[in-house]
């Protein structure tokens, strides 16, 4: 049986974090010779180096990387569990750890300011990652709350569709497609598209679209961000399939067009997900509660 402290792991997941043994230090308002005692007391009882150092730099060995593992998930329990126990004192605030897809990131900060400023002690923590990071996020139970498109399958996980996620082509106002109206989609065979990675939310749901047309479609370039897309389609590179939530800006300035293309847009979701059978403290179900039944409409007001 393991002797591991609950301090061991602390002091043991900030160095795993951070790579620093001086940094965890710092964070942990500790002195450096504090953090090596308690990381040579944890590999004591280990029985394997967690370390490896490799000139000036320290690196996870295998045995470090699955310690790291359990000690963020033992990290996120003891997290919930402060939470679960502060409602019961009926402490009136907490923390929000949310994750969103890059995408998602065009609305989901004027969403949270606004449930900040109804609910002013809440501390805020928000990861703007792909999708392939906050399906592992997921997995691990690393997060109270994510953002997303579809959800992927084979994840014991809830989702909750919050609001509409309507896919759309755009061009720059040049294009000679950009005053046609019911574009036929054959049409788009001829043109290149600029498109995200392998593996994003917006590339599949496009590819998906396509091949039910029985279209296969000329990619000049792809890339991991909206905004490059956006560039590439202004620079006149080729044509964009994105969300319209993330060219709000580009169509108030008339720097892009969506096109009339027909059977657009791709109508998909938001998703607000967590882990199935996850206790979610009361701020994060306040939240949740908020997408579901306001996101939408505040949204439209923005844009409005």
């Amino acid at each position: 049986m393991l002797h591991i402290t609950l301090r061991q792991l602390q002091v043991f997941e900030a160095v795993a974090r951070l790579l620093s043994f001086s940094r965890a230090a710092e964070e942990l308002h500790l002195t450096q010779p504090a953090v090596s005692m308690q990381i040579k007391q944890l590999e004591g009882s280990v029985g394997l180096p967690l370390f490896e150092q490799i000139g000036k730099k320290i690196f996870l060995t295998d045995a470090g990387n699955e310690v790291y593992h359990y000690s963020r998930s033992i990290a996120q329990q003891l997290a919930e569990a402060e939470a679960v126990l502060g409602e019961m004192k009926g402490l009136k605030r907490g923390k929000l750890n949310i994750s969103v897809v890059s995408t998602a990131n065009y609305f989901a900060p004027q969403l949270l300011a606004l449930f900040c400023q109804r609910n002013q002690n809440v501390t805020l923590s928000l990861n703007v990652i792909n999708r392939e990071v906050l399906i592992n996020q997921l997995a691990h139970n690393e997060m109270d709350l994510g953002v997303m498109g579809l959800p992927p399958d084979g994840l014991d996980i809830d989702a909750e569709p919050f609001m509409e996620n309507p896919l759309v082509v755009i061009a720059p106002p040049s294009h000679s497609l950009a005053r046609e109206r019911q574009i036929p989609l054959s049409r788009l065979a001829q043109e290149t598209f600029i498109v995200r990675e392998e593996g994003s939310g917006t590339r599949s749901a496009m590819e998906r679209f396509f091949a039910q047309q029985n279209l296969s479609l000329s990619t000049g370039m792809e890339t991991s961000t909206n905004e490059a897309i956006k560039q590439a389609v202004r620079a006149g590179m080729g044509l964009g399939v994105v969300s319209i939530h993330t060219i709000t800006l580009e169509l108030e300035t008339k720097r892009l067009v969506v096109l009339d293309v027909e059977s657009f847009p791709i109508l998909r979701h938001w998703y607000v997900v967590h882990r199935k059978g996850k206790r979610l403290s009361a701020v994060a179900q306040a939240f949740k509660e908020f997408l579901l039944q306001e996101a939408a409409q505040v949204m439209q007001t923005v844009k409005a």
